[in-house]
């Protein structure tokens, strides 16, 4: 069985862990409506995805 043989210093463990952090989430501003909405997702206050009807719109 491998076994390491030396420890690994946290350093080296955390800049390996480096790219795992999340980003923050990125914003289009839509065509037809002006809103703010984020890319590849339906947007639920009209229910359109990709210029067709997907989802009933929600009521206020």
């Amino acid at each position: 069985m491998a076994v390491p043989k030396r420890k690994t210093s946290p350093s080296r463990r955390n800049m390996r862990r480096s790219h795992d952090a999340l980003g923050a989430n990125q914003y289009t501003e839509d065509k037809d409506t002006g809103e703010l909405r984020r890319s590849h997702h339906i947007d639920l206050k009209t229910g359109m995805y990709k210029g067709r009807q997907v989802l009933t719109p929600k009521n206020d």
